[in-house]
């Protein structure tokens, strides 16, 4: 790295009223509609349905389809944020998500439709990696955690209003203005960052690898693509065909990371996993996404089923908790920039292990407001755990590695959820199953309750093993430092 830039990252993280700033709110204003639009359309597929007359399977590619495209171009980011300015790529970024948003506005068709949902996912999967690493640029270590608290507002803010708005828009404007209404906005973050967003990356031009690319792509695409498939078959993973696409996935990534260590330059350098802080911040991170989606995916079909809510209302319980979580992650960054990561983590994960084996003890009869408080404390423990893991373990890679650190996080997340909720739905599935099958009144309504409340109940207990594994990782962990690149 030159003199020049050296200077220009110290400016920059000595400056925040001047520089930092402007930079901060392209990037973030940006993320936000991108990231809404995730669960922005998820209420609108009953309604696609009946517009376009296709099926449920036809139209849960809209979901299905957004988290494979980003499952293959999210680990080629580290590549491109080496080859393109910070300026370039944000920018290239928005107009793709743009683009694909109009095109999603005025589609005539459910093809077309698609395909401008496949091209926001292109921005989308790309946006995470390019503000993760120009925030690990501009920021020193003993800043990040505030920062990075803000991020996590922007990720679980976003989303957590997405279904509520959504709701609104369909019901008083029609399905198209879930897209109309984010260009606006779109435009308006490619405006603000073409005026301010400047470059902070130096390009370097890394060697391009195309069978790495091609691994990549067909690894995490097809493990993507697969495990979200298993919730749609009646046989789950015994499906052949799904059998068949996870284990193509499974093989091309093993691939993909045999060539990764062979390479000089690789595409996505795994020597970031020689850091031992960050590789504790990828498991930590890893079961804690899992547990968040235990609570997303199986409660809402909980509180649809043995408790007999309207959707709406059960999309009002997970609120507050969805909106407590983005609100606290500022301060929970703050909290870790002060006392560092073990006062925040162990607290937090006996908490989420505490409420989690609530949670497995649910029953038809559970009063609402248990449900509200454990899903509230949830996503505070959340929180309190996640971004200060993540952020812990960046810190402890050198600049060069920020890129491939960052690619490797954000590749992980829709491999993550695609896998958990697929793996919880099948329990869930299973031991409904089960239940109905050792049952002599297997139709009655009374039955078919009890059996989704076993279903429920063994989810949360996985969910509550998992905490345990993130307990005893809260205890190991420490406040982690810059290192130099290890060999």
């Amino acid at each position: 790295m030159t003199e020049a830039n050296e200077k220009k990252y110290e400016f920059l993280a000595d400056n925040p009223n001047v520089k930092v700033l402007p930079i901060m709110l392209s990037l973030i204003i940006g993320a936000f509609f991108a990231i809404l639009n995730e669960t922005l359309l998820n209420i609108a597929l009953i309604t696609l349905m009946e517009e376009f007359s296709i099926t449920l399977t036809t139209v849960q590619w809209m979901a299905t389809g957004f988290m494979l495209v980003m499952g293959v171009v999210i680990p080629i980011s580290a590549l491109l944020l080496q080859w393109f300015t910070t300026r370039q790529l944000f920018l290239s970024t928005m107009i793709i998500f743009t683009i694909g948003t109009t095109i999603s506005a005025v589609a005539p068709n459910f093809p077309i439709l698609l395909t401008g949902r496949l091209i926001q996912a292109v921005g989308t999967g790309l946006l995470m990696p390019i503000i993760f690493n120009v925030f690990l640029l501009i920021y020193p270590p003993e800043r990040r955690g505030k920062v990075m608290g803000l991020i996590g507002l922007v990720i679980m803010f976003a989303p957590a209003i997405g279904p509520t708005l959504s709701g609104v828009i369909v019901e008083y404007l029609g399905w198209r203005y879930l897209f109309i209404t984010v260009i606006p906005f779109a435009l308006f973050s490619i405006v603000f960052a073409y005026k301010f967003l400047v470059n902070v990356s130096e390009v370097t031009k890394p060697k391009i690898d195309i069978i790495s690319i091609v691994f990549s792509s067909i690894g995490f695409g097809a493990t993507v693509y697969g495990f979200s498939s298993a919730g749609e078959s009646p046989e789950g993973f015994l499906d052949p065909k799904v059998f068949g696409i996870i284990l193509v996935g499974v093989i091309g990534i093993v691939l993909f990371v045999l060539r990764q260590l062979k390479l000089d330059e690789p595409v996505m350098d795994l020597r970031v996993f020689k850091y031992p802080m960050y590789t504790h911040a990828v498991f930590m991170f890893l079961i804690i996404i899992m547990a968040m989606f235990a609570s997303e995916i199986i409660l809402p079909m909980f509180m649809q089923g043995p408790l007999m809510l309207s959707a709406a209302t059960a999309g009002l319980v997970l609120l507050p908790g969805s909106i407590l979580n983005g609100v606290m992650s500022p301060f929970m960054g703050h909290l870790f920039d002060e006392f560092g990561p073990r006062v925040l983590m162990i607290p937090a994960t006996l908490v989420l292990s505490g409420t989690m084996f609530m949670m497995s003890r649910l029953t038809a009869d559970t009063s609402l407001w248990i449900i509200v408080v454990g899903y509230i404390l949830i996503m505070l423990s959340i929180s309190a755990i996640m971004m200060p893991a993540e952020t812990n373990g960046l810190n402890q890679l050198p600049k060069k590695l920020y890129p491939h650190g960052t690619a490797v996080m954000s590749t992980l997340q829709p491999v993550a959820g695609a896998i958990g909720v697929s793996v919880f739905i099948s329990i869930l599935n299973a031991r409904q199953l089960s239940f109905l099958d050792k049952s002599p009144t297997p139709t009655d309504p009374k039955t078919m309750s009890d059996a989704m409340v076993a279903g429920v109940e063994l989810v949360y207990f996985i969910a509550f093993a998992m905490s345990i594994v993130a307990v005893i990782l809260a205890f190991t962990v420490y406040r982690a430092k810059p290192l130099e690149e290890k060999n």
